[in-house]
């Protein structure tokens, strides 16, 4: 029974633990979304990105797309051969493992105007809580509410009611 319990309580930690260091970001806040006006060079030069985390394109999707493409593409402006093409105006995606992503947005003429991010996901954990960049920069945003960035205390009052809740169900078990 006492190993049952211990299988149980590292599987459940674990997977807390893998789903409270991951972070959201909403690409151009706190300031802009997916638009013409926001500058994505130096948004993404405020964040570290981590292999688990999220960003979420939000558009008009009359207006905008979200095309990822290859380091090429980007350079030239290019959706001739793209790997992914997004159109909802509520496009999360999760960057799966550490190298460089690229996304543009695939009307013409938006990519020329500004409209590219490059995203350089690098290894580490994105619980750190020393941001880089400006204050409060590296605060991943909550996709429920996108204005209001993540707190530590946020992150660690969420991360402890996780593992207490853990060790409820794992009592129940025993």
């Amino acid at each position: 029974m006492a190993t049952r319990f211990i299988a149980v309580a590292a599987v459940m930690a674990a997977a807390l633990v893998g789903m409270a260091s991951a972070a959201v970001y909403n690409v151009g806040e706190p300031t802009g979304s997916w638009d013409l006006r926001t500058n994505y060079r130096d948004w993404a030069a405020s964040k570290r990105f981590h292999p688990g985390d999220q960003i979420v394109f939000r558009y008009t999707p009359q207006a905008h797309d979200v095309v990822e493409v290859s380091k090429a593409d980007y350079d030239s402006c290019s959706t001739a051969r793209p790997i992914a093409t997004h159109t909802s105006g509520n496009d999360a995606i999760t960057l799966t493992s550490i190298g460089t992503r690229y996304f543009i947005c695939g009307i013409t003429g938006h990519c020329d105007g500004g409209m590219k991010l490059q995203v350089d996901v690098v290894p580490g954990a994105t619980t750190s809580l020393a941001p880089t960049g400006a204050p409060g920069a590296n605060a991943p945003v909550s996709p429920q509410t996108p204005s209001t960035p993540a707190s530590a205390a946020t992150k660690a009052t969420a991360t402890g009611f996780a593992l207490a809740a853990v060790m409820l169900a794992a009592g129940l078990m025993a």
